[in-house]
């Protein structure tokens, strides 16, 4: 059986968005709503922070240095050393954004939440490297968990709050998406699907909020099988390390009653997944 053990020691909030950066050998992640950019070395448990002063959902490197982050404001550009400029503030109070993820051009796609997850009121947005933006898709409530399938034809996005993960054809030229279908359901009672990855075989691996677990699914939507997590909310994953084996999941501490030495807002590895994942790339702009 697959196990999962302690890799960053952390106490986040909401530990989120995990992105492999394989020129450096890091880690970079984030904590919702304490606005941190971390950027861990699993090979010494190292971390460095940046402290924003807004809600940060996500944060991918820039291919020209920096961050590109999806803020409550919209979308920023935040420098080493901490400094941040809101690029697209296209976002209402009451409202910021949640995961985001690079697709393979290059290009920052986001969904969007009300602070208190109104339903219907979220939203798919897609940031151009010339800091454009449009919205993609709408009447979603916590959009989370983008991944592509490997020959960026598929797109997948989960809804946590309505317990559906979606697949989309995906026109990787246009960054255009249509045809949507349910193609995996979480029951309620068993947990929310979070943040999830694709690896080179087309697979989804998908963190259940509240469910103590990975699922694994195969690219027809049929659970292959799960990982047990050591903490109630495991929160998103990726593939990292120098050959893309280890899977590294983020958690939360977020609204639990924990002990000081529980090590939810750690970060995990799984260190024999079984699989490999594909690389990561800057956003372009």
């Amino acid at each position: 059986m697959m196990t999962a053990e302690v890799a960053i020691p952390g106490r986040a909030r909401v530990g989120e968005g995990p992105v492999w950066d394989a020129e450096i050998r890091r880690l970079h992640w984030v904590d919702i709503p304490a606005g941190h950019i971390h950027t861990s070395d699993p090979a010494t448990g190292q971390t460095s922070s940046i402290e924003l002063p807004t809600h940060v959902g996500a944060a991918v490197p820039r291919r020209g240095g920096g961050f590109a982050a999806a803020t409550a404001e919209g979308f920023a550009t935040v420098e080493a050393d901490g400094s941040m400029n809101i690029r697209r503030a296209i976002l209402p109070d009451g409202e910021r954004m949640n995961d985001a993820k690079c697709d393979s051009h290059g290009r920052l796609w986001a969904g969007s939440t009300t602070m208190d997850f109104r339903p219907g009121k979220g939203a798919l947005h897609v940031l151009m490297p010339d800091w454009t933006s449009r919205v993609v898709l709408e009447e979603l409530t916590l959009p989370n968990g983008l991944g592509w399938s490997p020959d960026g034809r598929t797109f997948y996005l989960a809804d946590t709050i309505a317990g559906e993960i979606s697949a989309f054809d995906a026109d990787p030229g246009s960054a255009r998406i249509s045809r949507r279908r349910t193609f995996f359901r979480i029951p309620a009672h068993t947990g929310m699907p979070d943040g999830l990855t694709v690896d080179a075989a087309g697979c989804l691996w998908v963190a259940v909020w509240g469910g103590d677990r990975l699922a694994r699914i195969s690219p027809e939507g049929d659970l292959l099988g799960e990982v047990p997590m050591p903490v109630h909310q495991p929160s998103s994953c990726t593939f990292g390390g120098p050959r893309l084996d280890v899977l590294y999941v983020t958690s939360a501490r977020e609204g639990l009653d924990l002990s000081d030495d529980d090590p939810a807002g750690s970060v995990f590895a799984v260190e024999q997944p079984g699989a490999v994942g594909m690389p990561s790339t800057a956003f372009a702009g």
